[in-house]
């Protein structure tokens, strides 16, 4: 009863913050927030966003195979969103987009523009789903589930409270809740890190260095070059992730350009880059006190870090499991909800060219939400972690054509064969897929986050193969 009450006044909240900001809404205040958020508020909001519910669980559990080595591609991140803010926000604002996706039609044409949105429709609805599916099952497992509401319950009840409460203020509703949200998240961590720290008898000093002590501390590899932890590979991987996953995502970008100017959003992207270290050695610290817990009390480690803390939690229960749930719910629902909203905004401007048509944006935004609902079940039916695996892939593969276009639209001023673009867009990840497969079986070297790269590069490669020497200028 005390987490239904909980989860019961977290929304309230939500809908308090939703009827506020959603006065007088219209297509621009859904969009773009009338381009009036504070910096700090969309800044803090971002940290939230950024870590999905997968994160909550995922992060702390990585300590038992990569130890703390996932914070060398969290350095990485600081430098790729210093890129992002002076390289590529400079360019959305001087343009004035709504979606960051009209450059490649400025500047590539109608094909690559449309090849763009799609792949950016494709990979966030998988990806999301996916992650919001993980989720569900989580709050089903410790929620309702004894309370005997069935799984689908849950999934539409979900995706309808976020419907609700983003229908009207869109993305200025986000730019607060996502704040609220983070706040909770970030209570609920730090919460629950004190309450290892009792069941250890320890101290914060204590604590430190207890974790400085403990083998699953390591940070940093520099010794062996065939390891996916290697520090180089991993810091790269960091740069370029957050370049295509943020710089050239536009449901990460859309709060950012609902900032007043350029300098404002440039300060919010670089703060809440660098908050990105801190706020990811929280949660690893807290997977090496867990590793600690366990083993002080005899018990044995589960066979996959995503166990770590739920085994924990579930064993706790109490207050325990409430903190748990709102961690899990304030992280989905902050990454869920502004991926809603980015979609429908993708669609009705990119797609279908009517960034004004209010009547479309409702029709979309409900049906994003029923496709979004339907995709979560369908993971649910088949049931398989080969199949997430494979979504988790396919998402990978498909930020490489962005990658590609957009550092051909930027970098270069050559033309492009606009009805070869769709074809090399898709073919990219194709070839990306078999050289890691030839690779793989020839070396036993399997290709980590450097695919990004590689596809990337494909993409390029096909792009200025494919088209002409004569200059083609940015369109106003």
């Amino acid at each position: 009863m005390l987490i239904f009450l909980t989860i019961i006044a977290y929304f309230l909240c939500l809908f308090a913050f939703s009827r506020w900001t959603s006065r007088h809404a219209n297509n621009d205040t859904f969009y773009r927030g009338n381009r009036q958020s504070p910096w700090y508020m969309v800044a803090f909001g971002m940290v939230g966003a950024s870590i999905s519910g997968i994160t909550f669980v995922s992060v702390p559990g990585m300590v038992l195979k990569m130890d703390m080595t996932y914070l060398q591609t969290c350095l990485g991140f600081i430098f790729g969103y210093y890129l992002v803010a002076f390289l590529l926000l400079p360019v959305y604002y001087r343009l004035n987009l709504t979606t960051i996706y009209s450059v490649l039609d400025r500047r590539l044409g109608r094909h690559s523009y449309h090849i763009g949105a799609w792949f950016f429709l494709l990979s966030k609805m998988t990806g999301a789903a996916v992650r919001f599916y993980v989720v569900c099952i989580i709050l089903q497992r410790f929620v309702f589930q004894p309370h005997g509401v069935p799984f689908a319950v849950t999934v539409v009840g979900m995706v309808l409270l976020i419907w609700l409460y983003t229908r009207r203020g869109g993305i200025k509703t986000l730019v607060w809740t996502d704040t609220f949200q983070t706040v909770c998240m970030f209570t609920a961590l730090i919460l629950i890190i004190y309450n290892v720290m009792g069941d250890l008898n320890m101290s914060v000093g204590d604590a430190a260095r207890a974790i400085a002590a403990d083998s699953h501390s390591r940070v940093f590899v520099f010794d062996d070059w065939v390891s996916r932890q290697n520090f180089w590979k991993q810091f790269l991987s960091g740069i370029f992730i957050v370049i295509v996953m943020t710089g050239l995502d536009q449901d990460m970008m859309q709060k950012n350009l609902t900032c007043k100017t350029l300098r404002e959003a440039q300060k919010d992207m670089c703060t809440y880059g660098f908050a990105f270290v801190p706020a990811n050695l929280l949660f690893m610290a807290l997977g090496v006190l867990l590793v600690i817990l366990f083993r002080q009390q005899g018990l044995e480690l589960p066979a996959k870090g995503d166990d770590l803390l739920p085994m924990y939690v579930e064993g706790a229960g109490g207050a325990l499991t409430v903190l748990f749930t709102i961690g899990i719910v304030a992280a989905s629902f902050s990454s869920a909800d502004s991926a809603l909203t980015a979609m429908t905004t993708s669609f009705c401007v990119d797609i279908k060219g009517r960034a004004n048509d209010e009547r479309l944006r409702k029709r979309v935004h409900i049906g994003m939400a029923v496709v979004f609902a339907i995709l979560i079940l369908m993971v649910k039916a088949v049931d398989s972690p080969s199949v997430i695996d494979a979504i988790y892939i396919l998402c990978s593969y498909t930020y490489g054509p962005l990658l590609g276009l957009f550092a051909y639209a930027l970098l270069t001023r050559r033309g492009v064969n606009g009805r070869l673009v769709p074809y090399i867009a898709v073919a990219s990840p194709i070839v990306c897929f078999l050289l890691d497969q030839i690779v793989s079986h020839a070396t036993g070297y399997s290709f980590g986050y450097e695919l990004l790269m590689l596809n990337g590069l494909l993409t390029f490669v096909g792009l200025w193969l494919s088209g002409s020497n004569f200059s083609i200028e940015m369109k106003k």
